[in-house]
């Protein structure tokens, strides 16, 4: 009997909760199933990733690269014909769901920033010419001398297929927070260094950024007509900008301490003194050298070139060509050591040479650069490889990264400062240095893009 009576207990419980599914089963069945198909996205937010991150790369179809990005691009914004494709809820047109797209390449593997095309661009310049006084050089403010065309302002340089950032001074200040970006070069990179200024500081007067160049030993010398770079830093982000001229890249020492008109050994292959002392306090560094590799400017400075400590040019004279090379490898190679051990997670940039314009001559012998029409010889970079092939060779191998400028500005020798020169020799052009606000914006522009 007892058998018998759970036997029923449990019959009882059995029967209770099959009514108990059949209900619930019924109740599903008329409920609309689209209250919870809408819970189904929740579930997938975490694979949705943000369309501005990745690039689309070029498809070696018929069809041409700006149709491929068209389509690439409708294709991850849930634009494309598919119907069953539909855009995520609350994420918009400026995500796309990760499963449409097979492994997306990050923009720093494949971007090519130097291939592209100049734009005419309302927005530009960044800053005034008329103003900046307090960082730009007035050899370099075109807008302060007799010219009167600066249609040269108002172009941007857009990579073919990759994502440049717009710039925008306080949130590039943010990223480098408690960092410092160094310039060393010529006057090419002094270009850079002001028109970097000038960017972030929008052009105005900005006296709450400090003068710090004597942290760096940067003060003027007794006699001298600037000091060897200049150090600045904007407080609210303790953000540091230098420069430090170094036109050969070279380690520069005096043969005769004793002897002010001694001459200057000028190790092909050590980097400046100032690198080796300072690399350590730098988050950011850009190099530059080439036009100062020419007899006349050694001549002028007495600069004797050395390698393994003893003068090479003993016996016959040295190519200069072959010693630029020297130098140039010789820093990628020692930078690319340094890395490693660096506690600031250092990023080195070499940029290329910047292209001269002189026609007809060279500077001393009439040379011109009159065009002032943009982009009268085209307006597009297909090529891509750098048009400065020593510094793009140097590179391979090595973590040090190229910021290739040359076939860009190559396209702009409207640019130039020109005849409009305010050193005033008669019959004499500047087309080595450019008009800024000018060429250098972009080059920076391109830096930041980068960093």
């Amino acid at each position: 009997m007892k058998g018998g009576n759970i036997i029923r207990v449990k019959g009882g419980h059995l029967s209770i909760a099959m009514v108990v599914l059949m209900f619930t089963t019924i109740l599903l069945w008329g409920w609309d199933k689209s209250y919870f198909a809408s819970f189904l996205p929740l579930t997938r937010q975490q694979y949705m990733i943000p369309l501005s991150e990745y690039v689309v790369a070029v498809s070696n179809s018929s069809s041409t690269p700006k149709d491929e990005m068209v389509k690439s691009e409708n294709k991850m914004k849930g634009r494309s014909n598919n119907t069953n494709e539909k855009e995520q809820p609350g994420k918009g047109s400026d995500y796309f769901d990760a499963d449409s797209i097979s492994k997306p390449t990050p923009i720093s593997k494949v971007c090519n920033y130097a291939k592209g095309r100049w734009v005419e661009d309302n927005r530009r310049p960044w800053y005034s010419g008329l103003g900046c006084k307090q960082w730009l050089s007035i050899m370099w403010a075109c807008r302060l001398t007799k010219r009167k065309d600066f249609s040269y302002e108002g172009y941007r340089w857009q990579p073919e297929n990759c994502y440049m950032p717009e710039f925008e001074r306080s949130s590039f200040l943010r990223r480098m927070q408690n960092k410092t970006l160094a310039f060393i070069g010529d006057s090419l990179g002094r270009q850079q260094f002001q028109s970097l200024m000038c960017m972030l500081t929008g052009g105005e007067e900005s006296p709450e950024v400090e003068d710090v160049g004597k942290e760096y030993g940067l003060a003027k010398a007794p006699g001298a007509r600037r000091p060897d770079g200049w150090v600045y830093r904007f407080p609210d982000t303790n953000t540091t900008i230098l420069y430090y001229w170094s036109a050969s890249l070279s380690d520069l020492e005096p043969i005769n301490r004793t002897d002010p008109a001694t001459n200057i050994a000028m190790h092909l292959d050590q980097p400046p003194a100032f690198m080796r002392k300072f690399l350590h306090e730098f988050n950011v560094l850009v190099l530059n050298t080439g036009h100062h590799w020419n007899r006349g400017k050694l001549e002028a400075n007495r600069w004797v070139m050395y390698v393994d400590g003893k003068p090479v040019e003993e016996k016959k004279p040295l190519d200069m060509g072959k010693a630029k090379n020297l130098t140039v490898y010789s820093i990628a190679k020692w930078l690319d050591s340094q890395l490693p051990r660096h506690r600031r997670n250092l990023k080195v940039f070499f940029r290329t040479i910047s292209p001269r314009h002189f026609f007809n001559g060279d500077w001393n012998t009439g040379g011109s650069c009159d065009n002032m029409i943009p982009m009268s010889g085209g307006s597009e970079v297909v090529q891509d490889g750098s048009s400065d092939i020593v510094v793009e060779s140097a590179l391979k191998g090595t973590k040090v990264k190229i910021l290739d400028i040359t076939a860009i500005s190559q396209l702009r020798d409207e640019g130039h400062v020109s005849r409009y020169t305010r050193r005033a020799i008669l019959n004499t052009s500047d087309c080595l240095h450019w008009c800024l606000p000018g060429i250098p914006d972009t080059w920076n522009e391109l830096l930041l893009a980068q960093i």
